[in-house]
């Protein structure tokens, strides 16, 4: 279906959603009531949101559906970037790895609706987060540091929380939600979210469609970069009565991604998934709850250089040997179960997680007469098994007049089974595995203490954390095997886990009209895991990975000002700053001091504002040295942006926003760049690609 047939299609839906309920009411029927979360969703406020300030000291906390300035998010990698603190590796439109504080991957807990989702590309074109379409969700939460041992082992720069809330119907009723995005470079966005349900139960439906093609950059140039994406999901809960929950949800996609700084595309990003969780509230002393969730999830993804790109065809040799394509897939299986307890003034959370997954491969045949690649010839191989196993503890002891001590432990089991038979290179040179079925494996403590106090003006803390990580798949499988047998030792079997130590602070001010906050970071790694990247003279990349000390600090901190009844401001300011203590370089991947500005005018049930964005350049760079998706390139240019957007509350149940990103439509590259590909006419030196020009866009959001 054609993408203004499909809009067409679901606006359709919509109203026909609200026409329904409309005759529901004068049916007679009473308007159901929904949870709190939901409430506060349905009121529509006519904003456009241009930056994210703290629910707490320590926590971020928002709406993933509201509006937001940059175009809204196609990803979670792209909706966390407007976070202070966050930034992303940027690889092309869509499907860029979000970096906080300047670390990566598995350093960052990403979880949706409670489950992980782990990619399954080598160079983790499919990231995590390019599985999570936010709008989908109804709250963000983010925890910075190691400042909870709740969401599993490893989250050594923090935790991010993607959450769907249960529905609550006090009566038989129905609810929908849906929104239409339309932008520059045909970019078209689609969502439709719906409920039904009474006191005993609900069923949820949800489902998204977003598209784009290439965008050109300041200086008029195309830039690989398009996508397709969708996403459906249901969720079906029995709520026999107020304390209990029993929800069964199931979820299903599909994506293809064009990417500027890869030697191929994704043409497929296949994701299904199963969830089951179950809460119970009790009234038993001191156990007031328990809950478990069990969830599967499982990606299938498909890369290669011909669907998305024309290859190099100028001759029947090169036709032969650049046709090229790789399948990977990931089944990851995962449980948790926590209880609640409270004495007095003390509360536990305990509990257990464990988690399995499988990585797996195969290989495809190319056909030059029908030009379709058949990736059922041969059977998927597994590669790669990892497991995991945790208890952990959490506990808050509130001291009243707005004192607290919170402190958590947890200790995990994790292993790693190679079940690679072969090794090869890129020269296609290939021999027996040496450590093929073999299994490593390591006990991994971790740890906080925090302090909290509340004053009438002021909320602080301070925590120190200590967490563990086992590398993971792609610093254990993903590096370069070395150019002949035995010429490097693998990283399976020289990858040692990282280990952080890190002090947190953070303050929240609140006085008047003026509200400030600030969150501050010095951290020491030891065995912190760095890839080297390496020309070889064939023209390959090699890439090894080394265990390195380092030293880490940075900090966030901004506020919000009301001028008067209509004008308001937010600033924010990131800053961050790592060292390789083992020879003295800067560590690499860190992004640059960035500031944000925001100037807002309301009135009554329209709003209009501007969003200021600056970067400085960085120079403390560490050539070729990065992780197993970007690298250094050398120094950065520092630039400035603006964009302007405003809002309409067009009714109670209607909202119109636009925009317009980068207003003065100028040429600029991310520090964080996976420079463009020589493929594409990229130069064959290392060269960042330019971001999106000027983009308008336009939403319309209903809420019945």
């Amino acid at each position: 279906m054609n993408q203004p047939n499909l809009a067409r299609s679901l606006l359709a839906v919509a109203l026909a959603g609200l026409t329904a309920h409309a005759a529901a009411q004068t049916a007679g029927h009473q308007q159901h009531a929904q949870s709190a979360e939901n409430a506060q969703a349905l009121e529509l406020a006519p904003r456009v949101i241009t930056g994210v300030e703290q629910s707490s000291p320590l926590r971020f906390e928002t709406d993933p559906r509201l509006p937001r300035q940059p175009i809204p998010a196609s990803d979670a990698g792209d909706y966390l970037k407007t976070i202070p603190g966050f930034s992303a590796i940027r690889g092309g439109g869509t499907n860029n790895d979000p970096v906080l504080r300047g670390m990566f991957g598995s350093r960052l807990k990403l979880l949706g609706n409670g489950g992980e989702m782990l990619g399954a590309c080598p160079s983790r074109m499919d990231s995590p987060s390019s599985y999570i379409a936010p709008e989908t969700y109804d709250r963000l939460q983010v925890i910075k540091g190691p400042q909870t041992v709740l969401w599993g082992p490893g989250a050594s720069a923090g935790v991010i929380l993607f959450e769907r809330s249960p529905e609550n119907f006090e009566e038989p009723g129905t609810r929908l939600n849906a929104s239409a995005t339309a932008a520059s470079n045909t970019r078209r966005d689609l969502l439709v979210d719906g409920a039904a349900g009474n006191r005993q139960g609900y069923l949820r439906l949800g489902a998204n469609r977003t598209r784009s093609d290439d965008y050109r950059d300041g200086n008029g140039d195309r830039v690989h970069s398009s996508w397709s994406k969708w996403n459906a999901d249901v969720a079906l809960g029995w709520t026999p009565d107020d304390q209990t929950l029993l929800e069964l949800t199931a979820g299903g996609g599909d994506a293809e991604a064009a990417y500027a700084g890869r030697g191929m595309d994704g043409s497929m990003f296949k994701r299904e998934s199963l969830g089951l969780r179950f809460k119970r509230d009790l009234d038993m002393g001191a156990l007031q709850a328990i809950q478990a969730q069990l969830y599967y999830n499982y990606a299938d993804h498909v890369m290669d250089n011909f669907t998305l790109r024309t290859p190099d065809t100028s001759s029947p040799m090169m036709m032969m040997r650049n046709p090229m394509a790789t399948n990977v897939d990931r089944r990851t299986l995962g449980a948790r179960l926590q209880s609640d307890w409270r004495w007095s003034d003390w509360q536990l959370q305990a509990g257990a997680d464990a988690q399995r997954n499988e990585h797996r491969r195969r290989s495809s045949r190319f056909s030059m007469m029908t030009g379709y690649t058949d990736y059922n010839v041969f059977p998927a191989v597994t590669d790669a098994e990892f497991r995991q196993y945790g208890l952990f503890a959490e506990l808050t002891h509130d001291q009243g007049q707005g004192e607290r001590w919170i402190s958590g432990l947890r200790v995990d089991r994790a292993s790693a089974t190679d079940r690679r038979a072969r090794l090869s290179n890129p020269n296609m040179i290939s021999w027996d595995n040496p450590s093929a079925d073999k299994t490593r494996a390591s006990n991994l403590p971790g740890g906080f203490l925090r302090y909290e106090q509340d004053l009438e003006a002021v909320s602080w803390y301070a925590g120190i954390g200590h967490s563990q990580r086992f590398p993971d798949y792609w610093e254990l499988f993903s590096p370069s095997v070395g150019p002949a047998p035995g010429a490097v030792v693998q990283a399976f079997e020289t990858a040692d886990p990282e280990r952080t130590t890190q002090l947190d602070v953070g303050l929240e001010y609140r006085q008047g009209d003026f509200k400030g906050w600030l969150s501050a970071y010095a951290g020491r790694i030891d065995d912190y895991l760095l890839f080297n990247y390496q020309r070889m003279p064939s023209g390959h990349i090699f890439t090894s990975v080394e265990n390195v000390d380092a030293r880490i600090m940075g900090a966030e901190l901004g506020g919000n000002y009301r001028l008067n009844g209509n004008w308001s401001t937010e600033s924010s300011l990131a800053w961050a700053w790592g060292k390789n203590r083992s020879d003295g370089q800067a560590l690499p991947q860190m992004p640059p001091l960035e500031a944000r500005f925001s100037l807002n005018y309301q009135q009554a049930d329209w709003s209009a504002g501007l969003l200021l964005r600056g970067v400085a350049r960085q120079t403390r760079v560490a050539e070729n040295r990065g992780n197993v998706v970007g690298r250094d390139l050398g120094d950065s240019s520092g630039f400035a942006t603006l964009a302007l957007n405003a809002a309409w509350q067009v009714s109670p149940q209607a909202r119109l926003s636009a925009g317009v990103d980068n207003l003065f439509d100028r040429a600029y590259s991310e520090h964080l760049n996976m420079s463009g590909n020589a493929g594409l006419g990229f130069p064959a030196d290392p060269v960042r690609f330019n971001e999106p020009g000027r983009t308008l866009w336009t939403k319309l959001d209903l809420s019945f």
